[in-house]
């Protein structure tokens, strides 16, 4: 209880802690990664099973860790210590590795968003049949640039940190997630006014039933839980900034569709843009791109279409601004764990979190090029990270926090957390309903994902 009286700071508003969970959320997977999943799994069908498990798996889970979170006011580290399960500590620094591990590749990514960004300023995506790929190959294979841009932003990032919860990572999510909201929406407009873009919008948002197997089950909830930042930590650690009395319910499903909208917005920015230059050029639409679908295929279809280079910047200063609202929260796991285990000050704990993460971006960053001979499990050390991180990390952590939740906790204590002690205006069914799935549902719908990552 000593530790918990501890933890002083908190969200100052709703507004801001909503929008701080949001900006976690809202990252890198929404508008690099579900694009092109939604375009490979069949479109509308993709978003439509993707829909369904958000609210009916998902976000139960989201309010599990934000409980736990609140409960227990501590680092990811003593969450299980400050629950009454000593013996559970283990599983606390699998929830801090994860962070770590994403951080690596994903600050790498980040610094790609700086680059491209600089250079849509520029006005240099000029040119539709220019060698894309070849100049983003030679870009992330060089030594130092890719070194320089990542560093750039894990500096943007660590500003927010710096400042604390209150004056920082609530301050910055506010004018950040509203910035991303115009420009992301603005570029959604231009693409589906676009020749040829309907086409692409029905494909987006029909679903064909007769798309749905496994394969498109399993990838959306894969999806889904890396995109909410399940089981990374982050959840845990903004839960233990929930004042008592706020309704983690209802900040659930706000984050939730928060984040979902966003998705589906960069998907409308996306999908209709590159089915309308393949309607103009008399081609396929390239929605099979895959990963390269952003740094590859985009700046192509930029060149390509009247007022490209507007909406380039504007495309890509969302998916910067994307990229570090997410990197701010899982930044902030790790500085928790050392202001409070190593007993640093928060610039202290802000600079010993970045070094970490600086060495490890490196490494995956060189990955790509000098140090790309080196191979871990048939992946270089980028993709090594990036499977380990969403395949391994991820899903043991959250098999883990919706067992405890589910089996060691009791029910009334979990209830009661869930419901800020009675204050909640949600329901009581929905907190019923919230438990049965974590108890019995969550945890078989993980172990299927986790065996799927294996078997496929």
């Amino acid at each position: 209880m000593e530790r918990r009286e501890r933890r002083k700071e908190r969200f100052d508003s709703r507004f801001g802690m909503i929008m701080a969970m949001a900006g976690s959320a809202v990252g890198l997977g929404n508008l690099w990664r579900f694009p092109f999943l939604a375009a490979q799994n069949g479109g509308g069908a993709f978003i439509f099973v993707y829909l369904v498990l958000l609210l009916t798996i998902c976000i139960p889970v989201l309010m599990t860790e934000i409980t736990l979170g609140r409960k227990c006011r501590s680092n990811v580290t003593r969450v299980y210590d400050n629950l009454g399960a000593p013996r559970w500590r283990w599983a606390g620094f699998i929830t801090l590795l994860t962070p770590i591990v994403i951080m690596a590749f994903y600050t790498v990514v980040g610094g790609w968003s700086v680059k491209y960004l600089i250079q849509a300023c520029s006005f240099s995506f000029s040119t539709p049949d220019a060698d894309y790929a070849g100049a983003f190959g030679g870009f992330i294979s060089s030594t130092w640039e890719p070194l320089i841009y990542t560093l750039i932003f894990l500096l943007v990032t660590a500003l927010a940190n710096f400042g604390g919860v209150k004056n920082g990572i609530e301050k910055f999510s506010k004018p950040m997630m509203t910035i991303l909201s115009i420009t992301i929406i603005l570029v959604a407009i231009r693409s589906l006014t676009l020749p040829g873009a309907s086409e692409g919008t029905k494909y987006l948002l029909i679903p064909d039933f007769s798309k749905i197997d496994g394969k498109v089950l399993l990838t959306a909830l894969g999806q889904a839980f890396m995109s909410l930042s399940i089981g990374i930590g982050i959840l845990l650690t903004y839960g233990s900034y929930v004042k008592t009395k706020e309704d983690i319910a209802m900040t659930s499903i706000s984050t939730g569709l928060i984040d979902t909208l966003f998705a589906i917005i960069a998907g409308l920015a996306i999908i209709p843009a590159v089915y309308a230059i393949a309607y103009m050029n008399g081609t396929e639409p390239a929605i099979n791109a895959g990963p390269g679908l952003v740094f590859i295929t985009l700046p192509g279809v930029f060149a390509s279409m009247p007022g490209g280079g507007i909406i380039a910047i504007l495309f890509f200063l969302a998916l910067l601004l994307a990229a570090v609202t997410s990197a701010i929260s899982m930044l902030e796991v790790i500085v928790a764990y050392f202001i409070e285990e190593w007993k640093q000050s928060r610039n202290g704990a802000v600079i010993t979190s970045m070094i970490v993460i600086i060495v490890l971006g490196c490494i995956c960053s060189l990955s790509q090029g000098m140090l790309s001979g080196i191979s871990i499990a048939g992946n270089n050390i980028f993709d090594f990270f990036d499977v380990i991180s969403s395949d391994v990390l991820i899903t043991v952590g959250s098999l883990i926090m919706v067992l405890f939740a589910g089996w060691r906790i009791r029910k009334d204590d979990f209830l009661d957390e869930l419901s800020g002690h009675g204050t909640s205006r949600t329901p009581a069914w929905i907190y019923k309903y919230v438990y049965f799935m974590v108890r019995w549902i969550a945890p078989l719908v993980i172990i299927v994902i986790m065996l799927s990552n294996i078997i496929l």
